[in-house]
């Protein structure tokens, strides 16, 4: 039985009892050809298509030849069903070189059969070979069935605290506007 690095099985499908997953999916680097439903995917999970954005991250992460940059795909039965975008980041907020998993989906249909982890696993292996050892990643705090992946992955909170402000007129800063 394959586990997660945390030590847990790598999919609810091997618990007994379970229903048996879909097809285990490969992973493999993103194609052109892939677009459509990666574009499909998201807007099925997300609610929103987003065709622009993920052309322009094809060209910069899928097209790219750099090692720091990843753009990997799952494929089961001959179909898209999964895919995970990252880079190694170079001394953010003074830390050393580490890669960012920045976007990781599954296909509803292709869930609890170890594809998630198998694009995890794939992504920090070549994180690993770009020379770093460590992974990030940031999420919405609300986003409890990817918060709860990662988790069973063995990722746990950071060292850093994410703040954030509107940029609009009237940001409720004490002397917003103003100059310093």
């Amino acid at each position: 039985m394959t586990v997660t690095r945390a030590g847990r099985p790598a999919s609810n499908a091997t618990r007994a009892g379970a229903p048996p997953g879909p097809v285990a999916a490969a992973v493999r680097p993103v194609r052109r050809g892939d677009l459509e439903p990666i574009v499909a995917l998201d807007a099925r999970v997300t609610g929103l298509e987003k065709r622009d954005y993920w052309a322009a991250l094809y060209r910069r992460y899928g097209a790219s030849l750099r090692a720091e940059r990843q753009f990997l795909v799952a494929e089961a039965g001959g179909r898209v069903v999964g895919f995970v975008i990252g880079e190694v980041r170079d001394w953010e907020f003074g830390a050393p070189p580490c890669g960012w998993v920045f976007a990781i989906d599954v296909h509803p249909e292709a869930r609890l059969a170890g594809t998630g982890t198998r694009l995890l696993d794939a992504i920090c292996a070549g994180f690993r070979r770009a020379g770093v050892s460590k992974v990030r990643t940031m999420l919405s705090r609300d986003n409890n069935l990817v918060l709860s992946f990662f988790r069973s992955q063995g990722m746990m909170t950071g060292p850093f605290i994410p703040l954030e402000m509107d940029l609009d007129a009237g940001d409720g800063r004490p002397d917003a506007g103003t100059a310093r």
